[in-house]
């Protein structure tokens, strides 16, 4: 054979690797609304640049007539390229080949990037579209897995782990996204779950759809698993390209600054009419997130899971950094398991890639009730707390009204080695609300006053004396466990020249093998 006919047999050997299982399951995978694997990574990365990796690998199975059903690529598109010029190494599962199930040769491919992406420090990005292990494969699959979970463990805090949810993902499967930074699921075509349906129809005698049980609606929700639901698969990968924005390309570097023409020393008059006077009354805190920003832009995660707490990604003066906020206008902000676990989470992803941290405090405690005890919020509570007083990266805590008990400490006070401590003029800074307080001390005095409105208007005046001898900021502010108390409007320009101020903080904790998280 020629070199030129051997020139053509490759030619033909990559056009029917890149046909996957063959037009006609391509064709169904459109009908479904879905994208190839191929189709994906294309979309991912910037035009031209995809260098793929074991175009050719085939499985070695020949049990259960698998040796009669041979594809190239077996069932997994793996290999680097680059989004907006920056490295990046990807796996696309293809559905078309064998339902995107996972060989032993499968689970090769994609721990063969996985270790490129380690050595290289660069970003990995799954994209999951799989009816789970191959059947016929039997422990080789099951081994696969553990395989990829192990490399997934590795890379934590290491290097950027994205997985996109574009199709099935069920069984041990859903432990591989479960285990990266950031989970992406596409509405309608996707869902995630430990056991199907049929299972739990047969163990447990509950009817449930599987929408219902694992859909993208479901985990962006009630379960909190996954960060982003996306109405398609095309803004899911928009999705991703962005989060990288505010990522560095793995622990040991900083996040990229870009350039900002929008002034830090912009000033919003607004802010200083933004908090109601009436102390119970609810805001949105994200309008204030909006104003302070660059170019209003907030990038949130977790949007609709844990409504009471707030986090996402900004820039400040082209700076990237997180944001953590409590949500008066819902539940009035109180932290509870849910909002507990959802901060934390982030806030460990911010301090394992060097991204400073923003905190903007109004929280009148933890959620009261057998319910919340019940579900261990002494624990989840616990995590916020580890999660702050772990983080070593600039962190900026301003309290905007309220910051009362325990959760004043949790949300990135002083002691939890916060570096900047700013407060609003009207913030309250307190064991409990000035009401609470009054009931608690006064109470006796209060009782013996026998008319209503002469009650009241004792109530009133001893709650006006608590907050201006505890609850106000400038007592924090006398024992430094505030550093400043500052104009609202002038917010953007402290946070950003605070950001710039700590850009070079180096912080070291003590040497071990790592700490209990409280689980």
């Amino acid at each position: 054979m020629s070199l030129q006919d051997k020139i053509r047999q490759l030619t033909e050997l990559r056009s029917q690797a890149r046909l996957g299982g063959g037009e006609k399951r391509i064709a169904k995978q459109h009908q479904q609304g879905k994208f190839t694997a191929r189709e994906r990574i294309d979309l991912l990365l910037d035009e031209g640049s995809f260098e793929e990796y074991d175009m050719f690998v085939t499985h070695r199975c020949h049990d259960f007539g698998l040796e009669d059903q041979q594809y190239l690529g077996d069932g997994v598109v793996t290999g680097r390229g680059t989004i907006d010029g920056r490295v990046v190494f990807v796996f696309s599962q293809d559905f078309t080949v064998l339902g995107g199930s996972l060989s032993e040769t499968f689970a090769l491919k994609i721990c063969k990037v996985m270790d490129q992406a380690m050595k290289m420090g660069a970003p990995l990005i799954g994209l999951n579209d799989s009816g789970g292990a191959r059947i016929q494969e039997g422990v080789n699959s099951l081994a696969g897995y553990a395989e990829i979970f192990y490399r997934n463990i590795q890379a934590s805090g290491v290097i950027p782990q994205i997985s996109a949810i574009f199709g099935p993902c069920a069984g041990g499967a859903v432990y591989s996204p479960a285990l990266t930074d950031i989970i992406i699921m596409s509405e309608q075509t996707s869902y995630m779950f430990v056991t199907g349906p049929k299972v739990t129809k047969t163990v447990t005698g509950e009817d449930i759809t599987i929408e219902n049980l694992g859909g993208a609606d479901i985990h962006t929700k009630k379960s909190g698993v996954a960060h982003f639901k996306s109405k398609d698969e095309e803004e899911g990968i928009l999705l991703i390209r962005k989060v990288l924005e505010y990522l560095p390309q793995n622990n040991l570097e900083e996040p990229i600054v870009t350039e900002c023409d929008d002034p830090i020393e912009r000033i919003d008059d607004d802010l200083n009419e933004i908090i109601p006077d009436d102390p119970n009354k609810p805001y949105d805190v994200k309008d204030i997130i909006h104003r302070i920003v660059d170019y209003e832009e907030f990038l949130e995660l977790q949007r609709l899971y844990a409504k009471n707490i707030v986090t996402g990604f900004a820039k400040f003066g082209g700076m990237p950094c997180g944001i953590v906020a409590n949500q008066p206008n819902y539940l009035a902000g109180v932290l509870d398991i849910d909002a507990s676990r959802k901060a934390a989470r982030f806030v460990r992803l911010c301090d394992a890639f060097n991204i400073p941290i923003v905190t903007l405090v109004d929280v009148p405690g933890f959620l009261p009730g057998s319910f919340q005890e019940y579900g261990g919020i002494i624990l989840h509570g616990a995590k916020l707390l580890f999660a702050y007083g772990e983080a070593t990266v600039p962190k900026i805590t301003i309290t905007l009204r309220k910051a009362y008990g325990g959760a004043h400490d949790v949300m990135g006070s002083k002691q939890l080695r916060a570096d900047l401590n700013y407060a609003w003029p009207g913030a309250e800074i307190a064991v409990m609300g000035a009401k609470g307080a009054i009931e608690v001390l006064e109470g006796k005095k209060l009782s013996k006053v026998e008319d209503p409105a002469e009650r009241d208007m004792l109530q009133q005046k001893l709650e006006e004396e608590y907050r201006e001898k505890f609850a106000n900021p400038f007592i924090a502010a006398r024992y430094g466990y505030i550093d400043d108390v500052i104009e609202p409007r002038n917010t953007r320009w402290r946070v950003a020249r605070a950001l710039r101020s700590l850009a070079t903080k180096k912080e070291v904790g003590p040497p071990k093998k790592h700490g209990n998280v409280p689980l």
